[in-house]
C-alpha cells in the first residue's frame, strides 16, 4: 500500500437518487404505534421485530424482491447517537438512504460513515459493502472530511509495525503533507543527538529503523498558532524491562497519539481553517539490543532537566518530552499532545473515555462543551501538584516511572508538564486509541479519540 492510499479511501456513501432503497429507524413504540409504512409495519409484525436497539431487518417489496430495511433504536434512540453505524455491517449490497429517523442528519450519516470502516490491507471482505445517501440536510462535506481523519488514525494503528514503522510512518506523514502543500522537515539518527533531541534518540536507537522527529507546518502566520505533538511509538517492547508476551499484542497501536494528532491535522487542513498549524511526531522503536537505554540511565533532556530511567517502559513520557520542549520553543496559542501513554488512565476511565490534563479552566470547559456536543467522549482530570514530589529523583531532576504505581496518569501528565513552561494553553490526552468491543460506529481495532472535539474547538477558534 503506498502511503497516499491511507488518505485517498473509497467513500461508504451514494450520491442518492432514483434506486436506492429506504432505511425506516424506529423505535418500539413507532411498531406498536403503527407509525411505520403498512407493508415494512406488517412484515416487522410477521417476523416478530421488536425494533431493539441496533437490530437490523430487511423488508420485502410487494414483488418479493428487496424493498427496504427498518433499524431498532430501542426506547431511547438519543443514547446512541451513532447507531446507524449498525446498517454498514447489517445491510445487503446496495444503494440506500434513510426514510425515517428521529436522528439528526449529521449524526445518521457520521454514525453510518464509522460504521462502515473497514480494514482490508491484508485480508479482503468476502462481500460489497452497501452505500448511504448522506441526508439533503446535513453537512456532508464536513462529515466526509472527519470520517477522513478517523479513517486515517484507524488504518495507522491497525497497520502492523513490520509494515509501520518510523521510516513507514515518516512516508504517510509526507503524503499528508504534500496533499495538502504542506511544508515538513525530519530529523533522523545520529542528527537528533546534533541536533539536541536526546531523549527521542535514547528510546529508539536500538531500532534498525532510526528514530525521527517529523515536523509539519501548514498555514498563515498571523493566525492562531495552532501545536499538535502525537507520540509516535510504533512498537513497544518495553525494552531492557520487557513486557510479558500478553501485554505486547497490541503494541502496534502505541503511536496512536501520532495518528490521531494526524487524523486531526487532516480535518484541519482539508477546512482550510485560518490557524498556522505545526505537527510533531517523534517515532521510534523501543526495542532491546545492545545498545538500548537501560534502568538506572540519566540522561539529559533537551529542556536541560536530567531524566534518571526507573523503568524503560516508561519511554513515551521521553520522546514527548523532547519534542514538547522543542514545540514550547515558538510561541503558541494552542498547544495539544496525543498519547497512549499509561494504562492507568485505563484503570481509571476505561478505553471509551480518555482523559484530558490543563490547568486553562475556560479551554477545559470549551473541550467539555464540544465533547457533548459532537458525542465524542472525554473527561478532565487533574494536574495535581501534592504528586509533583513524585516526579522527582534522587539524583536527578526527574524520574520517568515513579514509584509506588499510584495516580500513573496524573504523575505522567505532570512529567510532562515539566517540560511545557511557556504555552499559556496545554492540553495532555492520554488515549487508549483502540476499540476492545464492536460497537454501531467502530469495529474491534484502531480508533480515534477526542480529535472530532477538538476539531470543533480549533474551528472555533480560527473563526474568531
Amino acid at each position: 500500500m503506498t502511503p497516499f492510499q491511507f488518505i485517498a479511501r473509497p467513500t461508504p456513501f451514494d450520491a442518492g437518487g432514483a434506486g436506492t432503497l429506504p432505511v425506516f429507524a424506529v423505535t418500539p413504540h413507532d411498531i406498536e404505534a403503527g407509525n411505520i409504512d403498512p407493508i415494512a409495519l406488517d412484515w416487522a409484525r410477521k417476523a416478530g421485530f421488536k425494533a431493539e436497539s441496533g437490530a437490523v431487518l430487511p423488508v420485502p417489496a410487494p414483488d418479493g424482491h428487496l424493498g427496504g430495511a427498518l433499524l431498532g433504536l430501542g426506547s431511547h434512540p438519543m443514547e446512541l447517537p451513532f447507531l446507524a453505524g449498525k446498517l454498514a455491517r447489517a445491510l445487503p449490497a446496495g444503494r440506500w438512504h434513510i426514510e425515517t429517523a428521529p436522528l439528526s442528519a449529521d449524526h445518521l450519516a457520521l454514525g453510518y460513515g464509522l460504521g462502515a470502516y473497514r480494514f482490508e490491507r491484508y485480508k479482503k471482505a468476502t462481500t460489497a459493502p452497501p452505500t448511504l445517501a448522506i441526508p439533503s440536510d446535513a453537512d456532508a462535506t464536513d462529515i466526509k472530511r472527519q470520517i477522513a481523519g478517523i479513517y486515517l488514525a484507524r488504518d495507522l494503528i491497525n497497520t502492523p509495525t513490520n509494515d509501520m514503522g518510523p521510516s513507514d510512518l515518516e512516508a504517510v506523514f509526507r503524503a499528508l503533507a504534500a496533499h495538502y502543500k504542506a511544508e515538513v522537515s525530519v530529523v533522523s539518527g545520529e542528527e537528533l543527538l546534533e541536533k539536541n533531541f536526546p531523549l527521542i534518540h535514547t528510546v529508539g536507537r536500538a531500532s534498525t529503523d532510526a528514530p525521527r522527529l517529523l515536523e509539519m507546518r501548514w498555514g498563515k502566520k498571523g493566525h492562531p498558532k495552532i501545536t499538535l505533538v502525537g507520540k509516535g511509538v510504533c512498537f513497544d517492547t518495553g525494552g531492557l524491562d520487557i513486557k510479558p508476551s500478553a501485554s505486547m499484542l497490541l503494541m502496534k497501536k502505541d503511536m496512536g497519539g501520532a495518528a490521531n494528532v494526524m487524523g486531526l491535522a487532516l480535518m484541519i487542513m482539508d477546512a482550510k481553517l485560518k490557524v498556522d498549524l505545526r505537527v510533531l511526531v517523534p517515532a521510534v522503536e523501543n526495542s532491546i539490543a545492545g545498545n538500548a537505554f537501560r534502568p538506572g540511565d540519566i540522561y539529559i533532556s533537551r529542556k536541560g532537566l536530567t531524566v534518571q530511567i526507573d523503568n524503560t517502559d516508561a519511554e513515551g513520557r521521553l520522546i514527548l518530552a523532547d519534542a514538547l520542549a522543542y514545540a514550547d520553543e515558538e510561541p503558541t496559542d494552542l498547544m495539544v499532545d496525543m498519547a497512549t501513554l499509561t494504562g492507568a488512565a485505563r484503570v481509571a476511565l476505561g478505553p471509551d473515555l480518555p482523559p484530558f490534563f490543563t490547568d486553562d479552566e475556560d479551554l477545559a470547559a470549551k473541550l467539555a462543551e464540544a465533547g457533548a456536543a459532537v458525542d465524542d467522549p472525554l473527561w478532565r482530570m487533574p494536574l495535581y501538584k501534592g504528586y509533583e514530589k513524585d516526579v522527582s529523583a534522587r539524583i536527578a531532576d526527574l524520574t520517568n516511572a515513579p514509584s509506588g504505581g499510584m495516580a500513573g496518569a496524573i504523575t505522567a501528565a505532570l512529567f510532562l508538564k515539566r517540560f511545557v513552561t511557556q504555552a499559556p494553553r496545554w492540553v495532555h490526552f492520554d488515549i487508549f486509541a483502540w476499540s476492545q468491543n464492536e460497537r454501531p460506529h467502530a469495529p474491534v481495532g484502531g480508533e480515534a479519540q477526542a480529535i472530532r472535539a477538538l476539531y470543533r474547538v480549533i474551528r472555533d477558534m480560527a473563526k474568531r
